[in-house]
């Protein structure tokens, strides 16, 4: 039997096998939603629609990245690094890009290669199997021969350069530890980098109520913020609070959360948007959080919208909302500014994996968040050789990637800027300019696959990019795809790292302009299904295939809980068995 549901002007309806019944005892509730100037750019429709299956793209990726074996040019990608720096085994390099030089030896990063591991994870493999046990190789990046005691990019670094490079590298670690909680020494490691980074956040000023992250980034050497003089990175607040709240989740120390909430007061009552590279979704993402589990009242608006709406610390970083050439675009990451546009795989992926339990903590942006993720997850297909046609991307003769997992490092709007700049084009141009046929058929080239190697003449012979394709199991995790083509379920738990129990919980949004009937398997056991936007149970006793009726532009948080529970309520929380099924209940609407 089919239930659908839908508001009309008498209320709520209840269509069951046709037959139109008034449900007179349900009381119309009118969700809120909040919205992002930014997000409401972007259509609700993208077009052209076309959705890559992103597990099945994690899963390959996977595959063909740890395959030793793997035949053709630039492949293998995987080595073995028996340089033993930091742990007394071996443990393995994947380059951050195809083709590079570097491909032996400690030349690997932490961003691209515990990213592989962690995303492989959340697409369902357990890397801790097998063979190998890669999740334990993972220790090497914890620079403890050096004496840092952290996590960082290399076996072997330095701190005091660029917080992102620093930070970012904690951000996949404590994911792992999240994940692979009995696996060597990743919690004792989770516990002395948070305790080191509680440290940082003294030196800042935290305990005199005086702490600024107006820094390039933090030296543990001297213990001492530092600048280069060049650029800052404001938004290390974000994912200081993110280490120190996941170490207070994790182990309960006091300190922790003290140190999240410093943190989380400096970007508070910050009035210019601090967004530098993938750090200020951290700091939207606890600011729910903390609201929602420790009663905070942080601006979660102004968080989330400073990560979508240009950045003050890095003029014109953000999100794209444009339509470039023949192709939605909108949703995709990076600068909005630089060649008409940039947009980058790696913080598009992140920043979905960071952003989407939001809507768990509150349910007001449900709707912002399924929009975003809508128009994000069409457009990333774009980043893919197979997304664009080859003359408008770099490296379309690689014939290493028959099945496409690999993206290239970035998107821009526009072929022009690649050929103004690549050494290729070096001789035809006059004063810095091309041929004005030439420059118009460049220009035409919307939008154009690329990345930095080939503009900048870096080495590597393409411009394919692992350290952001390895984040694709952030979108493997997240979205699944629906009996409606462009109603996505979006797990709001699957990156929701250290979360307090909880049942399964989905968010779907509805981008067209009518009624729509998304179907959910519940399992064979009874289900009651409770609604966070309308602060209802929708169904009660399901079972098996059942069928959710989404309104126009509408969205919805399903959490799957059990028939017959118990339901209380604790302040602004309404509980199911004592596991909390909705954080804003009792607040005014």
């Amino acid at each position: 039997m089919k239930l659908r549901i839908c508001e009309t002007r008498w209320g709520p309806l209840l269509l069951v096998t046709g037959t139109l019944i008034i449900i007179a005892s349900v009381q119309t509730v009118r969700a809120e939603h909040r919205t992002i100037e930014r997000i409401e750019k972007m259509p609700n429709l993208p077009t052209p629609f076309k959705m890559r299956d992103w597990k099945v793209v994690a899963q390959g990726y996977d595959r063909l990245v740890f395959d030793f074996n793997a035949k053709g040019e630039h492949l293998p990608l995987i080595w073995w690094d028996n340089g033993r720096v930091n742990v007394d085994r071996p443990t393995f390099g994947l380059p951050s890009y195809v083709g590079s030089p570097h491909n032996s030896g400690a030349g690997h990063e932490a961003i691209n290669c515990l990213a592989a591991v962690l995303g492989a994870t959340l697409a369902g493999i357990d890397k801790s199997k097998g063979e190998h046990n890669w999740v334990l190789m993972t220790e090497a990046y914890f620079n403890s021969k050096n004496g840092q005691n952290l996590v960082l990019n290399n076996t072997s670094a330095g701190t005091g350069a660029s917080f992102w490079y620093e930070l970012y590298p904690h951000f996949l670690f404590y994911g792992l530890a999240d994940r692979y909680p009995d696996v060597g020494n990743l919690q004792k490691i989770m516990r002395t980098t948070a305790d080191r980074w509680y440290d940082a956040c003294v030196a800042l000023g935290g305990k005199d109520g005086t702490i600024n992250f107006e820094h390039t980034a933090f030296n543990f050497g001297t213990m001492k913020a530092a600048d280069n003089g060049k650029w800052k990175e404001p938004d290390a607040a974000g994912a200081v609070s993110w280490v120190q709240y996941m170490a207070w989740t994790k182990f309960k120390d006091p300190k922790f959360l003290e140190a999240a909430g410093w943190c989380q007061q400096w970007l508070n009552e910050r009035k210019t948007n601090p967004h530098y590279e993938a750090l200020m979704p951290m700091g939207a993402y606890v600011a729910a959080r903390m609201n929602a589990e420790q009663g905070r009242e942080y601006d979660v608006q102004k968080l989330l919208t400073w990560c979508f709406e240009p950045s003050a610390a890095r003029p014109g970083w953000g999100t794209i909302a444009e339509r470039w050439g023949e192709y939605d675009c909108h949703g995709l990451v990076g600068s909005i500014t630089d060649g008409g546009g940039y947009a980058f795989a790696m913080n598009t992926f992140e920043m979905a994996g960071v952003l989407a339990p939001v809507a768990r903590y509150d349910d007001r942006y449900a709707r912002a968040i399924g929009k975003w993720m809508l128009n994000a997850a069409n457009a990333a297909r774009l980043f893919y050789a197979d997304g664009l046609p080859p003359e408008q991307q770099t490296c379309p003769g690689w014939a290493g990637d028959p099945e496409h997992v690999i993206a290239y490092e970035g998107l821009r709007k526009e072929g022009l800027e690649y050929a103004r700049r690549t050494p290729r084009f070096k001789e035809q141009r006059v004063n810095g300019k091309l041929p004005a046929e030439a420059e118009q058929q460049w220009k035409n080239r919307r939008p154009f696959a690329l990345g930095d190697p080939s503009q900048y003449n870096w080495g590597p012979k393409t411009d394919f990019g692992l350290y952001g394709s390895s984040c694709v199991g952030f979108f493997a995790a997240i979205i699944a795809r629906t009996n409606e083509e462009c109603v996505l379920q979006l797990d709001l738990l699957a990156t929701d790292f250290f979360h307090a129990p909880a049942y399964p919980t989905y968010l779907y949004y509805n981008p067209y302009p009518g009624c729509k009937a998304v179907q959910l398997d519940v399992g064979p056991q009874p289900k009651a299904l409770y609604d966070t936007v309308s602060k209802q149970f929708v169904r009660e006793n399901a079972t098996g295939t059942v069928s959710l009726s989404l309104g126009a532009d509408g969205a919805a948080v399903i959490v799957i809980a059990p028939a017959g529970g118990k339901v209380t309520r604790d302040g602004n929380r309404t509980l199911v068995d004592g596991i909390v099924v909705d954080y804003r209940a009792g607040e005014a609407r």
